[in-house]
């Protein structure tokens, strides 16, 4: 039986209460400290003051344990009314919910693809998702349009955030903030640039507005949406001729 099927087992009066909203939320801080790494039964049960069989008692596995943990941090995702706004206004909540929930929690992110994550919380921000998409203009009720359009916000998603976090892993393990990185290898660039050996790049660095990530992920995810909403008006089935 799934952990999400399992009543929990009732409270005992100990030193130390045990439940495994306490237990969760002891894991979630030692993954925002050091990562997912330091996060076992074990250290969880010293960070709770109690002995780690304990613990078995409201979780089996680690696995588990990291279950909880993922759909923690989809219960901080705010899910917008049905009716707040158009489509496109809650699919950009969504996103920009679960890219500032990745931020605070950098694990998370590692946590997410491969089999989907069945929590409640997971399970109403994925319903969220596919409802507002539902709303778009031709959507309705093509089933298979629908599920590549969410396979294609969350690829484009997950895509951001995981390059987000490298980004600031590798600035912390550098100790180079991103503009002490871009002085030391610009001249570099510039002299491969200049050889004219790659005049798209060349042009995109010379010209190209710089943007704060937010912003970046705001312009990507409405380029997203306006394909979504073009490919969606066009019919199923259909395919553009070039």
């Amino acid at each position: 039986m799934l952990i999400w099927e399992r009543p929990e087992p009732p409270a005992r009066s100990t030193p130390s209460p045990l439940d495994r909203e306490r237990i969760v939320r002891a894991a979630m801080r030692l993954a925002d400290a050091d990562g997912l790494e330091a996060v076992s039964l074990r250290k969880v049960a010293a960070a709770l003051d109690a002995g780690p069989m304990r613990l078995y008692r409201y979780v089996d596995t680690k696995e588990e344990l990291l279950d909880l943990m993922v759909d923690a941090v989809y219960g901080e995702i705010r899910v917008p009314e049905p009716t707040a706004g158009d489509w496109r206004a809650r699919v950009r909540s969504l996103a920009r919910g679960t890219r500032d929930a990745a931020l605070r929690h950098e694990w998370f992110a590692d946590l997410l693809g491969g089999r989907p994550h069945l929590g409640p919380a997971a399970i109403g921000h994925l319903e969220a998702t596919a409802a507002a998409l539902r709303s778009a203009p031709g959507l309705g009720d093509d089933a298979s349009a629908l599920m590549r359009s969410m396979e294609t916000v969350n690829a484009y998603v997950l895509g951001v955030i995981r390059h987000e976090i490298a980004d600031r892993r590798a600035e912390r393990a550098s100790r180079l903030t991103e503009q002490q990185w871009q002085a030391a290898a610009g001249p570099y660039l510039n002299r491969v640039l200049a050889s004219g050996a790659y005049p798209t790049l060349a042009h995109i660095v010379a010209n190209a507005a710089q943007r704060d990530p937010a912003a970046a992920f705001d312009t990507g995810l409405d380029m997203l949406l306006e394909g979504i909403a073009a490919a969606s008006r066009s019919g199923p089935g259909t395919t553009t001729q070039n």
